[in-house]
């Protein structure tokens, strides 16, 4: 008895290495999250047993050991059966014995035939396959895309304009303001700004203060990137047409996004009313965020979890679901081969790091305004909106903390910092810890001057004016 079982997990151990789900191979792909190793090493070696032990479902690997008590299993329930059979028949009579004859010998027949096995077990360990591909694609998620934009070998290098932009600040706080009048400045907020009745006001308002031309893109930001892109390409033209003035954009998250597809889509149309570009936190690469909500083929497909951001985005928030895939890496890549921006194009790329100490997850501060449409409508007929107050600095922190533990990357809790640096920028990379949603908060007037958005976006476009001066000098000394 020992000597059969232990030739029996002999027999279980080598399937489990013959197979192409191995417990090793299981492990390199799980390494996002070390406890799952086990889970998915147990997985691999059911999913090999099942597929080995039962004829047809491996393709021609020889019958095991498993197989072979299944035969005998068979042989012994059709002995009974007919056994069965001959006592009923001597009871009841030939007529009644013929029926019960064909029922079982129906059964038996169902029982013993090998490929009806093989065809119940095949489709079992198809399942199993399945379940195992759809777990290591949801448990590896994202890992191989972050960061992919400084791994491609055709993108322009970026340049570190981190300190310059700190010295730029300090001067801010000293009230030492340098933006020019020369141009008009074209703020484009993000996804579901809509929603954010104070999104980019509080920056618009400190501007006007100054003297400054500035205006913010009423665009729906939840419909696609390229849907937006034509409606900020008519922005810049009315601005330029109506002030003969160029302009320039600052974008934050999917507004830069947007604003950078506006650019690349339509450059021979704006080079001539466009002065330089601004991104401030902009998934330019991607979004780990919504890669992994988005993926197919994942577990979250058993769940519909698709079809539940389809219903929150199009029908409670009345937006497109493709202002979502827009920003998956799949996307992304297609759109930046295809669509790059303009080498003659000034352009800075400012990402951060949101904290992530117990102390930010625990207070629900600080928070954000919002407008978000209920089921009723006004006695006018127009659509009713609830004013909320979110705690989004508890939820980026928590996302963060979340993209930190799986992939090992620092973000601002939406996008990564590598996926935030566009080719051939001039990139700033502050070490004030600064969380996605840093420009929709109502900033309080004892704010530092490090945190507050308005003077952060001051210092952001006072580098970008004096990128696009360079610029220009290079390129005139290159034409003397």
């Amino acid at each position: 008895m020992e000597e059969s079982s232990s030739r029996r997990r002999e027999s279980t151990f080598s399937l489990a290495v013959r197979d192409d789900y191995s417990a090793s191979e299981v492990q390199q792909l799980f390494t996002a999250i070390p406890a799952l190793n086990e889970a998915a090493s147990y997985l691999a070696h059911t999913t090999s047993y099942f597929t080995r032990c039962f004829p047809g479902s491996a393709g021609d690997v020889e019958p095991d050991e498993g197989q072979e008590l299944m035969t005998l299993v068979s042989e012994q329930d059709t002995r009974s059966l007919y056994e069965r059979e001959s006592t009923v028949s001597e009871q009841v009579g030939d007529n009644t014995s013929s029926s019960i004859n064909e029922e079982m010998s129906a059964s038996s027949v169902g029982s013993s035939s090998p490929w009806l096995s093989a065809r119940i077990f095949q489709n079992g360990s198809s399942i199993f396959k399945d379940l195992v591909d759809r777990a290591r694609k949801t448990v590896r998620g994202s890992a191989d895309d972050i960061g992919w934009l400084q791994q491609a070998t055709d993108m322009p290098p970026v340049e570190d304009g981190t300190k310059r932009f700190q010295e730029i600040l300090e001067s801010i706080r000293n009230n030492e303001h340098k933006l020019p009048n020369s141009v008009v400045y074209l703020l484009v907020p993000g996804l579901f700004s809509n929603h954010g009745p104070l999104y980019f006001v509080n920056t618009k308002t400190y501007f006007s203060k100054m003297g400054l031309a500035c205006h913010i893109a009423r665009i729906h930001s939840e419909a696609s990137v390229e849907k937006n892109a034509r409606e900020i390409k008519q922005y810049i033209e009315e601005i330029f047409w109506g002030s003969q003035k160029r302009v320039l954009l600052l974008g934050h998250s999917k507004g830069g996004v947007d604003a950078a597809a506006a650019l690349s889509l339509y450059w021979s149309d704006l080079k001539d009313k466009v002065a330089g570009l601004a991104l401030a936190q902009s998934p330019y690469g991607g979004s780990p965020i919504a890669s992994d909500i988005l993926r197919e083929g994942q577990l979250g497909d058993y769940v519909s979890l698709r079809k539940i951001m389809e219903v929150l985005i199009c029908k409670i928030i009345k937006g497109d679901l493709q202002a979502l895939e827009d920003l998956t890496y799949e996307r992304r890549k297609e759109f930046l081969r295809k669509h790059p921006l303009p080498q003659e194009l000034p352009v800075v790329s400012f990402h951060t790091e949101a904290g992530i100490v117990p102390g930010v997850l625990a207070t629900l501060s600080p928070v954000a305004h919002a407008e978000l449409p209920i089921i009723t409508s006004l006695a006018d007929g127009q659509p009713a909106k609830l004013p909320v107050v979110m705690p989004l600095g508890a939820a980026m922190a928590a996302c963060a903390q979340l993209l930190q533990v799986r992939y090992r990357e620092k973000s601002d809790g939406l996008v990564t910092r590598r996926d935030a640096e566009v080719p051939g920028s001039v990139v700033v990379r502050p070490e004030q810890k600064l969380d996605h949603a840093w420009m929709v908060y109502s900033s309080p007037n004892n704010e530092p001057v490090e945190t507050d958005a308005s003077k952060v976006c001051e210092a952001l476009l006072t580098l970008l004016v004096e990128v696009a001066q360079k610029r220009r000098h290079e390129i005139s000394n290159k034409d003397e």
